[in-house]
């Protein structure tokens, strides 16, 4: 039996996302191929923590596997949006070990939103809201009480930088490394706010409003610049990336900015022809006029009335693909109808056994 995303990130089932997160932290930080280099075991760890973490991190990915159903993810571990992308969601851009420093930016913060197909074909508005560090109000983002000073630091001695010898075969070499104890600030707090510890950020529930562009695809990324987590004392706060989902609509098929609405008609109107509504994008209908001997399969093209194309003003076409439905029982009246169409068409059909044929009236 397949071991489980929940076994993988040894995490319970109703576990909260900020679980699923702190144990992928953890993984990711004991399997990653950089710490582990040439330990295939530790990268074949590191590879089912990733694809566990994105599909759990996610909630309408996580319900759809909670019901048994299949997660394609493509493959998370190569192009853009792959797995660098996926952890610098989790660590930011300081990387799994990295420290951040003066003058370093928030993490940014990656959420989904799911819109329904009219609303990327015209677009409109969409309310997200996401967890993240704000900066703290008790001090305005400084880390410290209000009125504490700050006292240099002993290590680096206010350079917020320390020169380190290092020994090597060609001697000893010297690097200079941001110094741990200030984070490169140079000094420190000698009496830190009480609200955040020190850091200048809390955890804070936002809400903010994306415009959706008419035309937008699934998988598509909005970025909104400085919505991201803050970096508190450190720098300016990261960028929050909206990844859209668009929602099927059970009447169409979408292809780029076209549209596919299939129908079925009956065999009389087919031969005979008849006039259909067709349901449009925008919540109206159109009439479509269905020649006599329409055959099974035919597509008709309503022009400018598919997606909007991304960027531009113009839409792309509505087509409609027409099937004829043959019935699988017929009335007996029904069946003497079609057996006399037959037989003006002279087209053999199958008797059903021991029925005679009607004498012919004189």
């Amino acid at each position: 039996m397949a071991t489980s995303y929940y076994d993988v990130l040894g995490v319970s089932q109703d576990a909260t996302t900020e679980q699923i997160k702190k144990s992928f932290r953890r993984i990711a930080r004991e399997t990653h191929p950089d710490t582990n280099p040439g330990d295939a075991e530790a990268e074949v760890r590191f590879r089912e923590a990733a694809e566990a973490y994105e599909v759990l991190s996610d909630p309408e990915r996580r319900a759809r596997y909670d019901r048994g159903d299949t997660i394609d993810l493509g493959d998370l571990f190569s192009g853009f949006g792959g797995i660098d992308d996926l952890l610098r969601s989790v660590f930011g851009d300081g990387g799994l070990f990295g420290t951040r420093r003066r003058g370093s930016r928030g993490r940014d913060v990656l959420v989904r939103a799911e819109v329904s197909l009219a609303e990327a074909a015209f677009g409109g508005e969409a309310a997200v809201e996401y967890e993240t560090l704000a900066s703290c109000s008790g001090c305005a983002g400084s880390g410290a009480t209000p009125g504490a000073e700050r006292t240099t630091c002993p290590d680096c001695e206010g350079a917020g930088q320390l020169r380190v010898a290092q020994r090597s075969l060609f001697g000893t070499m010297m690097s200079v490394q941001t110094c741990q104890l200030c984070q490169g600030e140079g000094s420190l707090i000698s009496d830190p706010c009480r609200e955040c510890g020190g850091s200048g950020a809390v955890t804070h529930q936002a809400a903010v409003n994306i415009e959706i562009p008419a035309g937008i695809t699934s998988g598509t990324r909005l970025r909104l610049s400085g919505r991201g987590e803050s970096a508190g004392r450190l720098g300016p706060p990261g960028d929050l990336f909206v990844e859209v989902a668009v929602s099927d609509d059970p009447r169409y098929e979408r292809h780029d900015a076209d549209l596919v609405h299939r129908t079925s008609i009956g065999v009389s109107e087919a031969v005979l022809g008849t006039r259909l509504d067709i349901p449009l994008i925008e919540g109206e209908t159109t009439g479509l006029e269905i020649p006599h001997g329409t055959q099974p399969g035919t597509a008709f093209r309503i022009r400018g009335r598919g997606m909007t194309v991304l960027g531009r003003r113009v839409r792309g076409d509505l087509l409609v693909v027409v099937e004829v439905a043959i019935p699988e029982e017929v009335s007996a009246e029904e069946e003497d109808l079609l057996r006399q169409w037959a037989d003006i068409r002279d087209e053999k059909i199958n008797r059903p056994a021991g029925k005679v044929d009607r004498p012919a009236s004189t």
